[in-house]
């Protein structure tokens, strides 16, 4: 058999699965291919050039150039719904899942952070989260360095939140009031990198006191969504 086309079918088995992991009654966010469906916010402060990319089926982010992080959005805004993805990250990394967000980045956020420990806990984007939520039972399930699920389920025009982690649940936590910029009830879904102030080429050797190594990253994959009436 031809090699190109060997690899273009095992590429396409390869996304296949990949669907065919979603739970049931999801459906996908991403095909696997390329990042249609999705575009980068140019007016986040987070920065404007992350390097989102594509590689054998998995979305993957990097800092290229270091210190430019950003915000991935899907061009859908969503209001009630549950959301399921698959993450892997690396350890000096700091990013999150964005919820209900503006295009400028207004949002809920679960923050990934191995460094800090905080992977999992709820953050308000720019606003104020009104109670402050951690994953407490996180140690018990999280495997470091390889994939683990995320289920979280927002419902209400005053934010319901749920969250599991690898099919535990971590929290579940109702605001007590809408906090959204005009009590916006929707959003979209949106997967950050964390701008690194401190670190850049010219500063020499990187001494870990930023948020993102050189050459590290965050991947994703088998990111689906079931809308809630």
């Amino acid at each position: 058999m031809n090699m190109k086309r060997y690899l273009f079918i095992l590429i396409t088995l390869t996304s296949a699965a990949a669907f065919a992991q979603l739970p049931e009654g999801f459906k996908p966010l991403f095909n696997g291919k390329n990042l249609k469906g999705w575009h980068i916010s140019r007016t986040t402060h987070q920065g404007t050039t992350p390097n989102f990319h594509v590689e054998n089926g998995v979305i993957v982010v990097t800092q290229q150039p270091y210190g430019q992080g950003g915000v991935l959005l899907t061009n859908k805004k969503y209001k009630n719904f549950e959301l399921y993805i698959e993450v892997k990250i690396d350890l000096y990394t700091n990013g999150g899942i964005f919820i209900r967000s503006t295009e400028s980045g207004v949002a809920y956020q679960i923050e990934l952070d191995e460094l800090a420990k905080s992977t999992g806990s709820l953050y308000g984007e720019r606003m104020p989260v009104s109670k402050s939520v951690r994953a407490e039972k996180l140690a018990d399930v999280w495997k470091p360095g390889e994939w683990n699920s995320f289920r979280l389920r927002m419902t209400g025009d005053v934010p319901h939140l749920t969250l599991w982690i690898n099919g535990v649940e971590m929290w579940d936590v109702t605001q007590p009031k809408n906090d959204f910029i005009n009590e916006a009830t929707e959003g979209m879904i949106g997967l950050q990198s964390h701008w690194t102030a401190l670190y850049s080429s010219s500063a020499g050797k990187w001494d870990h006191l930023e948020s993102w190594a050189p050459g590290a990253k965050h991947q994703y994959r088998n990111i689906g969504i079931k809308e809630l009436p």
